[in-house]
This record gives structure tokens, sequence and C-alpha cells, in this order.
């Protein structure tokens, strides 16, 4: 019998959970499979389960702080899955990504300066940037023989042309679904090193890699990157718990470090949430063999995809990841626009998936699928996304 179970399905609607029960905005009702935000629908870690629980029936939840066996997990999970040596005094706190990324935004840019992105990319990258009186300035990536590749070349012009003070890379990609190589982040790096940029570098999908890839930290790349580096990472994706509001951000530099962290003050959000630090240390020093399982599990519902849609749906394809667990179909041969293929899958197949145009330039004729489900989930999914588009049933 396998330690871990993937393939249970969780009943999870009424439990105020956005997958499911927070469709009817976006897609104009709740009965639809979900297979769109990014968290999984698998247990968390049983080791996190019993330290939440030793957690509650403690009985007292007052003002938290992260000391430093929270600091000593984070650094030991990395250098024991990514090789990076990360020192403790480099960690600061965000309770997520995405706030993370706003008070870079304060603690490094100014109005009417520019933050670069690189799409088609994680839509909140927009989303932070936009009303701030901050200019986003796109490098889209180049889709080169069924992968997203970098263009260095428009990299370098726009940093140039540009008000460009701060980048954000997303690293592994989403949605595009690539682990960039070391050869491209020192290249990439050496373009931004040289221009004296700031770059925000979200890694929190650097857990979930596939056979054969190996997630490098931007800021392990050179010294140069390692001073002008933010990295924001988290155990939310990789163990499916983020509704705990808690993420970590590794700044080496210390005027970096002590200017984000005046924001952090100022906005007085430096507290942490009891369950998450606690849930992190455990995810941290006892998920390992958690998330070999999962990553074996994942692996297999991306192997099903690709057979399923060679023998029911040939005219789309998927890119395959190579971390990730959120990869494109590419859908781009029926000739559909964004909103219309949007159209069919929820109103003819039922199914909820993230619209490619959500994401910006490049992404438009792709739909953005979340594998992290289990099987009996994903072949329901499959089987209404072909409905949908035609060809089955």
């Amino acid at each position: 019998m396998a330690r871990y179970d993937f393939d249970t399905v969780i009943d999870r609607k009424n439990t105020d959970c956005a997958k499911w029960d927070g469709m009817e905005p976006l897609f104009g009702s709740n009965d639809l499979l979900p297979m769109w935000v990014a968290d999984m629908d698998f247990k968390a870690p049983p080791e996190v389960i019993e330290a939440l629980r030793e957690r509650v029936d403690h009985g007292i939840y007052g003002y938290t702080r992260r000391f430093e066996p929270y600091r000593e997990a984070i650094a030991g999970w990395f250098r024991r899955r990514h090789g990076w040596e990360i020192r403790t005094e480099w960690i600061r706190h965000a309770p997520g990504v995405v706030p993370a990324l706003a008070a870079a935004i304060m603690a490094f840019t100014q109005p009417g300066e520019g933050i670069l992105v690189q799409p088609p990319v994680y839509y909140p990258f927009f989303s932070t940037i936009k009303g701030r009186g901050r200019t986003v300035v796109e490098n889209p990536l180049k889709l080169v023989n069924g992968r997203f590749e970098m263009d260095f070349e428009d990299l370098e012009k726009k940093l140039d042309d540009s008000a460009v003070k701060l980048v954000f890379l997303c690293s592994p990609h989403n949605p595009v679904g690539r682990v960039w190589s070391r050869e491209e982040l020192e290249k990439f790096g050496a373009i931004c090193a040289a221009r004296g940029v700031v770059v925000v570098s979200d890694e929190i999908h650097c857990d979930i890699l596939y056979k054969g890839v190996k997630h490098t930290p931007l800021a392990d790349v050179s010294d140069a990157m390692r001073e002008s580096t933010i990295t924001t990472v988290a155990p939310s994706k990789t163990f499916n718990i983020a509704g705990l509001a808690t993420a970590a951000v590794v700044i080496p530099s210390k005027r970096l470090r002590d200017n984000y962290q005046a924001v952090i003050d100022f906005v007085h959000i430096d507290g942490g949430n009891v369950f998450g630090g606690a849930a992190l240390e455990a995810a941290y020093t006892k998920g390992d063999a958690w998330l070999d399982a999962l990553l074996e599990y994942l692996e297999g519902n991306l192997d099903y995809i690709d057979a399923f849609l060679a023998e029911h749906l040939p005219t789309v394809s998927m890119l395959r990841p190579e971390g990730t667990y959120v990869p494109l179909l590419d859908c781009r041969a029926m000739k559909l626009s964004g909103r219309e293929l949007e159209k069919l899958l929820v109103e003819k197949g039922k199914v909820a998936l993230d619209g490619g145009h959500w994401f910006g330039t490049g992404g438009e004729g792709f739909a953005r699928i979340n594998i992290a489900t289990p099987r009996a989930l994903l072949k329901d999914g499959m089987e209404r996304i072909a409905l949908a588009l035609g060809t089955l049933g």
C-alpha cells in the first residue's frame, strides 16, 4: 500500500474554498469542475497536519514571531533540495508572494518608473503594478518549436530604452512551465546586473520539478545577482497550504533587505500566522518523502493527459512542463479567441480553466490546466474538455 494517498477524492465544496466555491465571479457559475487556480486537491502531508493539530490543541493563538528554528527550516530545505546556501539573516517574511511583490514595488520604485515582466506570465504580476503610477514594460517570451524561451535581445532593448528600475522574474515560469537553465539565468542576470536593476525572482514553484530537471535560484548564479535579487519562496504550492498565508523573502543584500523591511514594518504585516509558521517548519523539515511521492503522481497525470489528447483530441496539445503543476494546453489550432475558448469550456464542458489570455501577450489560444488533482477528477476534466471542443461524446 502506498505511503501517501493522492487518489482519494475529497469534497472541498462549502469550505470557503476559492477554487471550488469561488468560480461564479469569474466563470458565471459554481456548477463547474474547477481546474483553474493553482492549489491542489490533495491533503497536506500528514506531518504538517500533525504539527497543526498539536498547535490547535495548545489552545492559545496569540501574537506570533518567527525565531531561528523557522529560518533554519527554510535554509535546510533549500540546501537539501536545491543546493542553495542561504544565511538565516537573509530571510524576511511576507504573507504571500504577491504581497512581497507589492512591497518590493514600494521599496524599490517611484511613480513614473517601469517594472519589466515576461508575458505570458502569472497575472498578479500585472495587477500589483497597475494603478500605482508605475509602468508595465513587457519583454514577451518567444515560442520556439513548442517551447517558450527568453528574448534576450528584446530584454536588452527594453532595459536600455525605458525607465525600468525593477524586474519581475517567474522561475520556474507560470504558466509556460519552463525551469530556466543555469545558462539562461546567467545571461539574464548579466543583462540586468549591467544596467543596475533590482530583480524580484518569484520561485514559489521551484519544488515542483519533473524528471531530469534542476532548479537554479537566480541569486545563486553570480555575485552580482546575489546582491541585486530578492527571491520569494513559500511552502504553499509545494504542500498545498496557501491558506496559511506564509511566505519567505530571501534578500542577501543588507541594503535591499533593510529597504524591504521598512515597507513591511510600515504596513504592519510582519507578525505572521501562528499556524503558518508551524506548518512551514513541519513541511520543510519532514516533507521530503511526501513531495517525492507527489512528483511521481503528477508525472503520471502528465502522461495521462498526453495519452488522452493523442487519442481523443489531437488538435490540442500540452506544452509538457519542466516544472509547476499548471501547464498550458495549446488550443490555437481551433482558431478561437480567448473568450470564445473560455465560453466553450464553461458552457459546453462545464469545466473551469484559466484562460491563456489572462496571462497577457502570447497567451491567446492557450488554456492553463491544474493537474494537481486525483486521477479520477483529471479523467473527468479531460473528458469535459474534449466534449467542449467537439470531438468526444
